[in-house]
């Protein structure tokens, strides 16, 4: 539900703002992601097409804990008649630590990463929204498929 709506906000706000939309481009933005895990992100592009992206979060529920850092390369591509918004895909990895509140146990945590998403500039003002979906295959403490990662990014560009 949550996912569902979050995504349908920022349809309609990228809808409604079009008009005002213009190609733009950022050379580095920063700010929050927020999602199944909340935490922060810095983007930074190494050529006009190729970001990387790092994020740094935080997830807790009732069982576990997680930290983790990621970092993800990315090939952003325009989408045509839609002027300050690109689509992107890419890979990467992350590292962290999950602990098991039950017993108090923390596990060293690494996984190969995958993301595909929106990426949308604003025309007149240094923010980038960014929408997208992160699945990771989990290779330690044990291999499994994290699908659960759909974000949004609220950044300040420079």
């Amino acid at each position: 539900m949550k996912k569902t709506l979050l995504l349908s906000l920022f349809t309609a706000f990228l809808v409604l703002n079009h008009a005002d939309a213009q190609a733009q481009t950022y050379k580095n933005a920063i700010g929050g992601r927020f999602g199944a895990a909340n935490g922060i992100t810095f983007k930074t592009f190494v050529q006009s097409d190729r970001a990387l992206d790092f994020i740094l979060n935080f997830q807790s529920r009732k069982n576990y804990s997680y930290f983790r850092f990621t970092g993800l390369y990315e090939i952003h591509n325009p989408i045509n008649n839609a002027l300050g918004l690109r689509w992107y895909y890419g890979l990467g990895s992350t590292i962290g630590s999950r602990r098991y509140k039950p017993d108090d146990n923390t596990n060293f945590l690494l996984s190969l990463d995958g993301v595909i998403g929106l990426d949308y500039k604003f025309k007149n003002a240094p923010i980038n929204l960014a929408l997208d979906w992160k699945p990771a295959i989990e290779i330690v403490p044990e291999t499994d498929f994290d699908a659960t990662g759909l974000g949004l990014s609220i950044r300040f560009t420079f």
